[in-house]
């Protein structure tokens, strides 16, 4: 297992531009590629465990790789996925798994996913339950539940599908399953969830009828694609993802200094944490440079006293994030609460449960919440912190350390999404990992 020592810092005033590509724009390039008639260039891809491991599974299922340079890939696919001879192991990659079974349940063929230890004790129960509604032949383990998946692929139905949450993964997977269907589909959620796929493969050619109720409800239907019909190509260099350029905005405020974090993915599902450190006194700019697919820009973060916060709606928007908005609500003046983000249970980790131990260990006064935590601001007092596997726990506690100095235990799950974090880490402070 590897440890990683952080000291405290010292003050600093950065501009960073090698941010880790995003995440979720990276997986889905790997994915619907295959869904295309023709090459795809993509640059800055992100070359991280999760996203290698969907690149890897694109490969075996038929897609042709062509190395450019450093994350600058040409992806040719094939005529039709092709049935693969083993398992097709998405790692920790909760996305890869939940998009591939939405894909892969209406291409007929024979298909395992599995995962790690973590990712095969995650709840798959949310995708295969209304998958299986429309037809998909889906296998699972303890009674439909978890991963390994068995996946007999086959032509679905059309669907009217009202989900109770607001999740990208199952949005997405009923989306991908709907493109095999036998009808038009409809899909709705209580919120909108990042809309990636929408964006993404809207630009593909997919023809999306998206309404939004007064209470926010978000209602889209598509038509399936006929068949032997295949997407359009895409050229596209990835953003850097402003959930990792988030723990550098953190950075920043809870050490009283000022950060540019460049060529940022600008979505508005995707900064909602940079607005919570807002409202809680920090200073934030946008600077928009491009738009296409998606908005890409610069965001300046100035630091600024921090007064707590309540949060409890677009939680969707957050569910990344909140574990490093829990660092900068111990450090904030009065009580921050979380609330309705009882999906934070089912992530990589409990992370509410994960946060609050942390915290606790960390000085700083808790309670524990079904669907949130409250968190009293204080001062920070070092510790070693257990980052249970998860990724985005280990980044939170890490910045958490650059105030008092401090040990993240099973530091190497940083890899699965954010690569060079330690590396950039090290521009503020000293850190030093080793093995146990």
């Amino acid at each position: 297992m590897r440890v990683t020592s952080i000291a405290p810092a010292q003050k600093f005033s950065l501009e960073i531009a090698d941010i880790a590509s995003d995440k979720s724009l990276s997986h889905r390039c790997a994915i619907f590629a295959l869904l295309s008639k023709g090459a795809c260039e993509v640059k800055n891809y992100l070359l991280a465990e999760d996203t290698l491991d969907s690149l890897n599974i694109a490969k075996s299922l038929g897609l042709q790789v062509e190395q450019k340079d450093i994350g600058h890939f040409v992806f040719t696919p094939p005529s039709a996925i092709v049935e693969p001879s083993d398992v097709l192991n998405c790692g920790n990659a909760g996305t890869a798994m939940r998009l591939y079974t939405g894909l892969l349940a209406g291409v007929e063929g024979y298909f395992v996913l599995s995962g790690d230890k973590y990712l095969n004790a995650r709840p798959m129960k949310r995708i295969i339950a209304p998958l299986s509604a429309i037809g998909a032949q889906i296998y699972a383990r303890a009674q439909n539940t978890l991963a390994p998946l068995s996946i007999v692929g086959r032509r679905l139905e059309g669907f009217c599908y009202e989900s109770l949450i607001s999740s990208a993964q199952v949005k997405s997977a009923m989306i991908l399953a709907g493109l095999s269907a036998n009808a038009p589909c409809h899909f709705s959620e209580p919120l909108l969830s990042r809309d990636h796929t929408e964006r993404m493969l809207g630009a593909m050619g997919v023809k999306f009828d998206t309404k939004t109720a007064q209470d926010g409800k978000v209602m889209i239907d598509f038509n399936p694609l006929a068949k032997g019909q295949r997407l359009e190509s895409f050229n596209f260099e990835v953003p850097s993802d402003p959930s990792s350029a988030f723990y550098f905005a953190l950075a920043a405020c809870v050490m009283d200094c000022e950060v540019v974090l460049k060529n940022v993915l600008l979505n508005p599902t995707r900064i909602q944490a940079f607005e919570v450190l807002r409202e809680m006194g920090a200073q934030i700019t946008y600077r928009k440079n491009q738009s296409s697919l998606e908005d890409v820009g610069d965001i300046e973060v100035r630091a600024a006293s921090l007064r707590a916060v309540r949060v409890s709606e677009h939680i969707s928007w957050l569910i990344d994030e909140i574990p490093a908005l829990s660092i900068a609500f111990a450090l904030a003046q009065g009580k921050s609460e979380v609330r309705n983000a009882k999906e934070l249970r089912v992530k990589e980790s409990d992370r509410i449960s994960c946060v609050v131990q942390g915290l606790r260990a960390m000085g700083i006064e808790c309670e524990e919440f079904e669907d949130g935590f409250s968190v009293q601001g204080g001062s920070l007092k070092p510790a070693r912190i257990n980052s249970f596997g998860d990724h985005r726990i280990a980044m939170s506690f890490a910045i958490a350390c650059l105030v008092c100095g401090g040990e993240i235990e099973d530091s190497a799950c940083i890899d699965v999404s954010f690569p060079n974090f330690l590396e950039l880490l090290g521009r503020i402070a000293r850190v030093d990992s080793h093995s146990i």
